[in-house]
């Protein structure tokens, strides 16, 4: 072993007790205010000691956002803006002007000699204000979508990116890979693309990556809001592995049971201001009727999931047709399903079709299951590559669902793990995806595609791809009256009945100030009400939601909960597909579990993953 590949372990321990005497953290005074835009941060004072676990608490807008930008170097690098105040992250600060670089902050080449394979290099001059590669060796970023984030397209180049970039010997990041997929049990991910991961799946990816360089500071943007209770506990396992690590860990999130175990301390925002600083004994300690006041999401999810079992039914207990059915609502049924089985085919693979290319390889396609992995993957003995009811045909996945109805007037949660089919099997109700098997009736008849497009409305989970207008109250008018023929209660209005209900619809979302902004202006939350207000407007009898409070606080969940009411009253069959427990125990009429039978067993553990670790 050459000497250059030793850290000097004297060396190295003055260099870490020189850290540890300092906050990884510091905000004094500071205040940022975007541009274009408005005051994001007034006057925040906050320190993050090592090793400490904070989660960034507060209703939507508040500043919790714009604080990691800040930790991560994206503000002021990326997002334009006045900045006051002094910030240190990592011994990185806009103040520094000149002299020795920070101790133990590697400036722009800064690695670790573990990783290089020789002496630890720094910048001899950092710049006043440390470029964005400055923070890439210290602090690793999670965003909300883990897609936003990827630079590759199959696992073990996504992992092995990071090292890339800064240059490492190969040698280590085959060895960083290795160790990296080990320490986090995500061995079997590697060497897939990451296309064909579950949401779970991806954001495990997206946090083993940014942990590559062993930074000092990790930073989560709403981690969980489009995860499943059982990926949010093999979230949970991770944040705990880098803990015991020493890792200082800030998360900004809404969903908060799942780390209440893990947070040292708490820090509520309001208005871009911090209006509470408390340990996490303290801030567990408060009353439910405290949480909801302040906006904040639950912090025990029991009493929620037992309200959500008592509304379940599952693949051997769904909604039957017939005289033996359960008592059912007094609407009239819209949708019912008839022996449907949901799914997709690959049908060319390099330019040949998919079944010719498992032939000519000797693969049977068509039989293979799709792998079980415990964490990810319990519950989902429905799910199949292949076989059914299309055996000369080589699928990629393929569910069979047990028949079900749909009335008007009722809310119904679809949920299941991520990965299980549900947005396939809405995309089917919808008529954009085709069948493998069964039908999907309409009024009690066998509808075409088309037909079911023109009775149903999908409220996508990415929203973005459903925007087109040029102000926020034309979208709403955009698809007013496309009910089908003699069903739509918008397609009688006048242009000036039309226009009063768009801004009644603004006015009810916390819109209307954005009347004349363009959609794609607003902000995550502010989208996903457009689309509902959207669905509000269109006068269609089906109405299905995918995610609909992906990364919502609870005053703004409830609001969703209260609109979703007020579409079922209308006379609408509402679907929404959700992993959000407190939305579908609150608001839903019934749930349909496509795990059903697996979450039954795994419910205690789920419920008793918060304590895993302590």
């Amino acid at each position: 072993m050459n000497d250059r590949t030793v850290i000097d372990s004297a060396t190295a321990n003055d260099s870490l007790t020189a850290i540890a005497a300092e906050p990884v953290v510091m905000l004094r005074n500071t205040t940022f205010h975007y541009h274009p835009g408005g005051d994001a941060l007034a006057n925040v004072n906050l320190n993050i000691n090592p090793g400490e676990v904070v989660v960034l608490s507060g209703q939507s807008g508040c500043g919790k956002t714009t604080v990691t930008r800040l930790l991560n170097g994206l503000i002021p690098n990326f997002y334009s803006g006045e900045l006051t105040g002094e910030q240190r992250v990592c011994g990185l600060s806009a103040e520094t002007t000149g002299g020795e670089p920070p101790v133990g902050s590697p400036v722009m080449t800064g690695l670790p000699a573990q990783l290089t394979g020789g002496e630890a290099e720094t910048a001899a001059t950092p710049p006043a204000a440390p470029p964005i590669e400055a923070y890439v060796p210290l602090v690793g970023s999670v965003f909300q979508n883990p897609k936003t984030q990827y630079f590759n397209a199959d696992t073990t180049s996504e992992l092995a990116f990071p090292c890339e970039n800064m240059g490492c010997p190969s040698e280590r990041i085959r060895a960083r890979v290795a160790e990296v997929s080990r320490r986090f049990g995500i061995e079997h991910l590697l060497d897939r693309s990451v296309f064909r991961l579950s949401g779970g799946e991806k954001q495990r990816l997206a946090v083993a990556a940014a942990t590559m360089l062993n930074p000092r500071l990790m930073v989560l943007d709403e981690p969980t809001s489009n995860l499943d209770a059982r990926a949010m506990c093999d979230l949970h396992d991770m944040i705990a592995e880098l803990k015991h690590d020493g890792v200082t860990v800030v998360i900004a999130e809404h969903r908060l049971a799942w780390c209440t175990d893990l947070a040292d301390r708490f820090v509520l925002f309001d208005h871009g201001t911090i209006i509470g600083d408390y340990t996490a004994a303290e801030f567990c300690a408060k009353p439910q009727q405290w949480l909801e006041s302040q906006g904040l999401r639950a912090l025990d999810m029991a009493p929620y999931r037992e309200i959500v079992r008592s509304k379940t039914v599952g693949a051997a207990m769904q909604h039957r047709i017939g005289a033996d059915a359960p008592a059912a609502p007094s609407s009239p049924v819209i949708i019912e399903t008839r022996g449907l089985a949901i799914g997709y085919r690959r049908r060319f693979q390099f330019g040949r079709r998919a079944d010719r290319a498992a032939a000519s390889t000797g693969t049977a396609a068509a039989n293979v299951t799709a792998p079980a992995n415990g964490a990810d993957r319990a519950g989902a003995v429905d799910a199949r590559i292949g076989g059914g009811s299309n055996p000369g045909k080589t699928g990629t996945f393929r569910r069979d669902i047990a028949d079900f109805a749909l009335y008007g007037g009722e809310i119904v949660g679809l949920m299941g793990h991520n990965g299980a089919g549900k947005s396939t099997l809405v995309r089917t109700l919808c008529g954009l995806a085709k069948p493998l098997a069964g039908r999907v009736l309409l009024h009690g008849r066998p509808a075409r595609a088309a037909a079911l497009t023109r009775a149903g409305f999908l409220v996508m989970q990415d929203v973005n791809y459903q925007l087109f207008a040029d102000s926020t109250r034309e979208e709403l008018l955009l698809g007013a009256g496309d009910g089908d023929d003699g069903g739509s209660r918008s397609a009688r209005k006048s242009p000036a009945t039309l226009g009063k209900l768009a801004d009644e619809v603004l006015a009810a979302l916390d819109l209307l100030p954005f009347a004349e902004r363009h959609p794609m202006s607003l902000s995550g939350g502010q989208k996903q009400r457009l689309a509902i207000g959207s669905a509000l407007m269109c006068g269609k009898e089906l109405i299905v939601l995918d995610e609909p409070t992906s990364g919502l606080d609870r005053l703004h969940m409830m609001q969703v909960g209260a609109l979703l009411r007020r579409l079922a009253d209308g006379g609408h069959a509402v679907l929404v597909v959700t992993h959000d427990e407190e939305l579908a125990a609150l608001w839903c009429d019934r749930i349909i579990n496509l795990d059903a039978e697996a979450d039954a067993a795994l419910g205690t553990a789920l419920d008793a993953c918060a304590e895993a670790d302590t």
